[in-house]
């Protein structure tokens, strides 16, 4: 079996412009959803309608989608992936796409516009993680936040190609991770089945409170600058 290391660097190896490309796809798709599959402003749009609240709201979206990443057998069937042409495996794929709505809904109920190319690159950014966005940045290899990112005064196409680059090598790492764990428990009665829904909700987790952390409300940043 391949190391996590070395499926990221099949994913990014063919060139910088496929990487941001095949990201494009699934941000896109995320945040559009189709006629099968509602994208994140209509799944925020719903859980408003619901909660009555923005917060409760988001709660609510960040809940959902940890359920989502558990269960099995959904992130390889969501509704329009398999149609999609990301070029990744299908896990892969439905978990980013699933990442990137949960990301995006908690974004556009904090009132930024997710169609901005800037806050796509900073919702593609927050996938991977509070800790490795840290270690980037105390390395140097990164020189900014998400946050930074989404209320940057231009968009920043270079940056876009660096996010999108460490963003699918983190994807196929954290995959790669999760697959050698599960061969490892998999002879384990009633252990091995639940390791990969396990793996995937706690990831989801952390993911739904980095973007609660975030993506802090556009009214707040308004008053911060007056």
């Amino acid at each position: 079996m391949a190391s996590a290391g070395e499926i990221g660097k099949e994913l990014v190896s063919r060139t910088p412009e496929m990487a941001g490309g095949l990201l494009r796809q699934i941000v896109d798709f995320a945040i559009d959803g189709n006629d099968t599959f509602p994208g994140a402003r209509a799944a925020a749009a719903k859980k408003l309608q619901d909660k009555g609240e923005r917060e409760a709201a988001i709660e609510s979206i960040v809940n959902t989608h940890i359920g989502y990443a558990s269960a099995q057998g959904f992130v390889t069937s969501v509704g329009g992936l398999i149609t999609l042409p990301v070029g990744l495996p299908a896990n892969i794929a439905g978990l980013a796409v699933l990442s990137v709505r949960m990301i995006a809904a908690v974004a556009h109920l904090r009132g930024y516009d997710i169609t901005d190319r800037r806050v796509r690159s900073a919702l593609t950014l927050a996938m991977l993680g509070e800790d490795e966005v840290r270690k980037l940045i105390a390395d140097g290899r990164l020189h900014t936040t998400p946050l930074a990112v989404a209320t940057a005064p231009v968009f920043d196409p270079d940056l876009e190609r660096l996010i999108s680059e460490r963003v699918m090598g983190s994807l196929a790492g954290r995959m790669g991770s999760k697959h050698l764990a599960v061969m490892v428990v998999r002879r384990i009665p009633l252990v091995g089945g639940g390791v990969g829904a396990a793996v995937d909700g706690l990831l989801t987790f952390g993911l739904g409170a980095y973007a609660k952390r975030e993506f802090v409300a556009r009214q707040q940043l308004t008053r911060v600058a007056e």
